[in-house]
């Protein structure tokens, strides 16, 4: 091992891990949302996957972060469309 080389960072990887279990959350939220919600909701959680993979190496730091908006994100629409839109299971 050189010494020009870098230690790779772990928090891509924890960001990585983040961003899995919110797509379960976003996933499993199918069962609660109309189907155009849905749909609206995987593709925000494909827009910030793309932001995690473009940050991997730049930014790995930032993205430890984009899981908990993703988490937010869907949360926030969740209750709001079921308290403003009556989505109900």
């Amino acid at each position: 091992m050189s010494a020009a080389r870098a230690k790779a960072s772990p928090w891509p990887f924890v960001g990585m891990v983040g961003m899995a279990a919110a797509f379960f959350l976003y996933a499993a939220s199918g069962l609660v949302v109309p189907t155009w919600a849905l749909t609206v909701l995987i593709f925000v959680w494909l827009v910030l996957f793309v932001t995690a993979c473009r940050w991997w190496t730049r930014h790995p730091k930032r993205l430890l972060v984009l899981p908990v908006v993703a988490v937010v994100v869907l949360f926030a629409v969740v209750a709001a469309g079921g308290a403003w839109l009556g989505w109900e299971p």
